[in-house]
């Protein structure tokens, strides 16, 4: 009786758990290379009470056990990198992944952060930056003169501009993209950041367009994968299962009540 009580609670915190990467899937809606997460859980210890397999007679042996199991916990909250929807934003700066990888920036302690969200700016000393200011590697650094309306980042990632009155675009510098064995092992910073972790791998440099990487698209930006109708379902099913796991607590409490209540 104890058992189930303990059991339904480990349900309900699950559940929890559960609501609250659903939260944040809803909450990043309009963020910009958002992926979205999904909870995965998996089964507590089991007590056994009869091995299968245990003699019952001389000539014969029970085909099933008895085993009671203790409950849930969260396994693991499995990032999901399918492709989200392109948007079409108009800025010379914006440039979304087509495919596979991710941008690589330069972070204020020197080191390396992966990132989907392609909405860059141009800072005072006419770098390509992020929204936050850290540097896009392999650096690119617009000439004096330029002209900003002329920027174009083709699909294989070169950077050109026109300077001054010059007629014929100057190539300025080259996006690379980056990918990983395992993306789903990257650990996630905020601000649209990953880093590297030794379950991810290694990152694997390459070319927009070539050898698997996905394209550079100019003047479009990657919108969240997260699907509001999925996730609203997602939310539905979660606070049934929290309600159910309530109902089991409150039914394993009437039957305590009643075995409490048989001497009066």
């Amino acid at each position: 009786m104890v058992r189930s009580l303990w059991t339904a609670a480990t349900g309900m915190n699950g559940q929890q758990a559960n609501i609250d990467t659903v939260a944040n899937n809803l909450a990043n809606v309009n963020t910009t290379g958002f992926k979205k997460q999904r909870t995965e859980f998996e089964d507590l210890l089991y007590q056994t009470v009869r091995t299968a397999g245990t003699p019952a007679t001389e000539d014969t042996i029970t085909p099933v056990g008895v085993q009671m199991g203790h409950g849930v916990k969260v396994a693991s909250t499995l990032r999901m990198f399918d492709q989200g929807s392109l948007q079409n934003s108009g800025n010379v700066t914006d440039v979304a992944i087509q495919g596979e990888g991710f941008f690589r920036v330069l972070q204020y302690d020197g080191s390396y952060a992966y990132s989907r969200d392609g909405s860059f700016k141009i800072d005072a000393d006419r770098q390509l930056v992020t929204s936050n200011g850290l540097k896009v590697l392999p650096e690119i650094v617009f000439p004096e003169g330029y002209r900003q309306d002329t920027v174009n980042i083709s699909q294989d990632g070169r950077v050109t501009v026109r300077v001054g009155d010059l007629d014929d675009p100057v190539q300025v510098g080259q996006v690379e993209l980056y990918r990983f064995q395992n993306p789903a092992g990257l650990s996630a910073q905020g601000e649209n950041l990953y880093k590297q972790t030794p379950a991810s791998g290694e990152s694997i440099p390459g070319r927009p367009g070539f050898n698997g990487f996905g394209k550079a698209i100019h003047k479009f930006l990657e919108m969240s994968n997260v699907s509001t109708v999925s996730e609203m379902v997602n939310m539905i099913v979660a606070q049934r299962a929290y309600e159910f796991n309530s109902k089991a607590i409150q039914t394993s409490d009437n039957m305590l009540q009643t075995a409490a209540s048989l001497k009066r």
